[in-house]
């Protein structure tokens, strides 16, 4: 039997000519990547541990952006923790306020990560970098002490679902909108320790972003990875970014898949989802009037360029209703220059927005836009649990950029083509 996309890659990086669903493996791993909520914990179990080296300090990246620039004295004494352990090693991709971003757009933007390559991050969006037909999956920071120590992890393959896509996504319909989309099909644990694995005609009409994002939230489905094919959309993005050598890797035409899912593209319509779930998806037609409080537009998931150009679109020569306070958190320092170049910054500010430097920030409920019980946000984020961006009554509907945006104009849950028709 041949394998697939994932465990290709897995099999390369054990030194194994092929591997199968369920076997355990180790692999050498050519990034390990934490932040300044898991990577303090990391540096500590490395002290308990008595360690004196890292394995490559080359292939170690550190990234303050979760609570940074520093809300508190605790997440100010995080990051000294990481800084200093950066230091000690001359660990080169270290990255905090002023010259950082968020991790998982940070790193595919700084040329970090490379098709078929195997990167681990302590967070469990790691599984990001699947849009470049690399293998990443989140870890415990744990598991990351030991993958700095040795350079090395050990793995279980994944087995595989097969999403066959067709066609292209209409307008306003995006990435996030088909990640959710799937989510509600699957459920939260319907593609429980898999891997993800995109195919068909219709990859070739998603942008390097929409995979980005599609990849991103692989983990909200279980899954142990998300992956698409490398094609010339892929190239293009790394082109300029990645300085070395990497390698292509292609499924067998006999890959085993437990099922294949097909989705037609042209079908799929802009998708919300509900408290508490990511998997409580509905369309418009099925969305009453809900009044909000609050919208973000950001994140690891949608902070990218496309995304700040998708809200400005919609942002410019409007403005936010006067009920709803609206925060917009360009993912990277580059693309916050690129946002003032283009006049973004000045839409958003002309909107009624609030605009931050790049931070997780509310996402996880940290700053920026925490909120208060009874509050209601529609946010480009991730998640959305219980008590996920702040009061355990308040409620986080996950949606587009385009979708957060016209909500912000609307005051309430509203479609793009609802607001600018």
């Amino acid at each position: 039997m041949g394998m697939t996309m994932t465990q290709k890659i897995m099999a390369k990086h054990a030194g194994l000519k092929e591997v199968k669903a369920g076997q355990l493996i180790t692999m050498d791993l050519d990034l390990v990547m934490a932040n300044d909520i898991t990577g303090p914990v990391s540096v500590l179990e490395y002290e308990k541990g008595g360690f004196q080296q890292v394995s490559d300090a080359s292939r170690i990246a550190l990234v303050m952006d979760h609570f940074a620039p520093n809300k508190d004295i605790k997440s100010a004494e995080n990051c000294k923790v990481c800084r200093t352990f950066a230091k000690r090693f001359g660990i080169k991709h270290f990255y905090d306020t002023g010259k950082a971003g968020i991790e998982h757009a940070l790193l595919p933007e700084q040329g970090l990560v490379a098709s078929g390559e195997a990167i681990v991050g302590a967070d469990s969006h790691t599984c990001t970098y699947g849009a470049l037909g690399a293998f990443s999956t989140g870890v415990g920071s744990t598991d990351v002490t030991a993958a700095m120590v040795t350079g090395k992890l050990w793995f279980k393959v994944p087995s595989a679902i097969r999403f066959y896509l067709t066609g292209a996504l209409p307008k306003y319909v995006s990435g996030k909108d088909l990640i959710l989309h799937i989510i509600g099909m699957i459920g939260v644990d319907g593609a429980l320790y898999k891997s993800m694995e995109f195919a068909g005609p219709g990859v070739t009409s998603l942008t390097m972003d929409d995979r980005l994002t599609i990849c991103n939230m692989a983990i909200e489905a279980g899954a142990k990875n998300g992956i698409f094919p490398v094609d010339d959309i892929t190239r293009a993005y790394e082109e300029g970014r990645v300085d070395r050598p990497y390698n292509v890797y292609t499924a067998d035409s006999d890959a085993e898949y437990e099922k294949t899912i097909e989705i037609d593209l042209s079908t799929l319509k802009p998708t919300v989802s509900f408290p508490h779930l990511p998997s409580n998806t509905r369309t418009f037609e099925e969305i009453p009037d809900i009044p909000i409080d609050q919208v973000v537009i950001g994140s690891c998931t949608n902070g990218r360029m496309s995304d700040m150009k998708a809200a400005a679109e919609i942002l410019s020569g409007r403005h936010v209703s006067e009920n709803v306070r609206t925060i917009v958190i360009p993912a990277t320092q580059a693309i916050y220059l690129e946002c003032l170049e283009k006049g973004y910054i000045k839409t958003f500010i002309e909107a009624g927005c609030a605009v931050s430097t790049p931070t997780c920030g509310p996402c996880l409920g940290g700053y920026m836009g925490v909120l208060a019980a009874g509050e209601r946000c529609v946010s480009t984020t991730n998640r959305n649990f219980i008590g996920r961006m702040g009061d355990k009554r308040s409620e986080v509907y996950l949606a587009s950029p385009a979708t957060a945006a016209a909500s912000a104009i609307a005051g309430k849950i509203a479609s793009a083509e609802t607001v600018i028709g």
